[in-house]
């Protein structure tokens, strides 16, 4: 009987060994395979082919969830593919096992930014400098979040522990006098100034003079201003990055200032017509125009006449789109 029993415990042990070297090959097969997964998923990934690379990188998700790397790569792909919300999911499952992963809180920053979320990326990046403060290029992100927020004392005192990059980088240094300018401080002058001698050999930015020019005007500096007025107007042939800005709005800020310091120069009216011409149709602002008391009365009336054509216009249009 012992026999028996000792034959049977024999034959059970290498039965269970069998089973947990079976085990162990799978295992070992698996993760072979989701590393596999995964390299062709980034090789994907690599030649911009996303839709290929997801594939592969969820297949070695579904295989090996451990692969911190795999997570971090379809967040990537969301974010490249304009998915920003499910980008920031990814990112922020990360951030519960890893709070302190600068790669993630960065990826995880940009992409509330880009989602909208601007108060959980100040969060965010107030988390990344706590880490690595010495990091001008997240300081200038963190001060462009502070500065979105309208929060610009902070924006300001952020970009100053980077004197460095307010020497070298013309990007933090028009960030700089956006922010000087949003507080009204006299120091945005020397601050664009600086900027514009640093952005030389750069792409113009007819924004960045545009801006200049409204400041020169605000300290009275009149000349200056409608010179940089007539370089953000020429720029725009020389580059494609305008954003929202239009050269007939520029048109219209320097003809508004002509007609109101220098009313008799008829360059004044000639600017406001080709502004008009140019799509111009701020009716608004136009109508704040006609309230200056520095306008002639013959500008006044022509002003006046171009302002009631415009509005003439947009009724028309209005009426034709409730027809359609």
């Amino acid at each position: 009987m012992k026999k028996i029993i000792v034959l049977k415990t024999f034959f059970l042990v290498l039965l269970l060994c069998s089973l947990i070297a079976g085990f162990v090959s799978c295992v070992s097969r698996t993760a072979a395979q989701a590393e596999e997964y995964f390299t062709i998923g980034m090789a994907f990934f690599e030649l911009g082919r996303f839709t290929d690379a997801e594939l592969w990188l969820n297949r070695a998700r579904t295989m090996d969830r451990t692969m911190i790397a795999t997570e971090y790569n379809l967040g990537r792909i969301a974010f490249e593919t304009g998915r920003y919300e499910e980008a920031v999911r990814y990112f922020e499952r990360l951030l519960v096992e890893d709070p302190d992963n600068i790669m993630v809180l960065k990826a995880a920053a940009f992409s509330r930014i880009k989602n909208g979320d601007l108060e959980r990326a100040e969060a965010l990046y107030d988390r990344v400098l706590s880490l690595i403060p010495e990091s001008a290029d997240d300081g200038f992100n963190y001060a462009l979040v502070l500065y979105a927020l309208e929060k610009y004392e902070e924006a300001e005192t952020v970009l100053n522990n980077y004197p460095f990059a307010l020497e070298e980088r013309s990007a933090s240094i028009l960030l700089f006098a956006r922010i000087q300018k949003a507080m009204e401080k006299v120091e945005a002058i020397d601050s664009y100034a600086k900027w514009l001698i640093l952005s030389e050999d750069e792409p113009p930015n007819p924004q960045g003079l545009f801006e200049y020019a409204l400041v020169l005007e605000s300290a009275g500096h009149y000349a200056r201003a409608l010179e940089r007025y007539d370089e953000a107007m020429a720029a725009f042939a020389l580059t494609r990055h305008t954003g929202e800005l239009r050269q007939s709005t520029v048109r219209f800020e320097k003809a508004r200032l002509l007609l109101t310091v220098d009313p008799e120069n008829d360059e004044g009216l000639r600017e406001f017509n080709l502004s008009v011409t140019d799509g111009f149709a701020d009716t608004l602002a136009i109508e704040a125009l006609l309230l200056d008391n520095r306008l002639t009365q013959s500008n006044r009336t022509e002003i006046q006449r171009v302002l009631t054509d415009i509005l003439i216009s947009l009724q028309e249009s209005e009426t034709i789109d409730e027809e359609l």
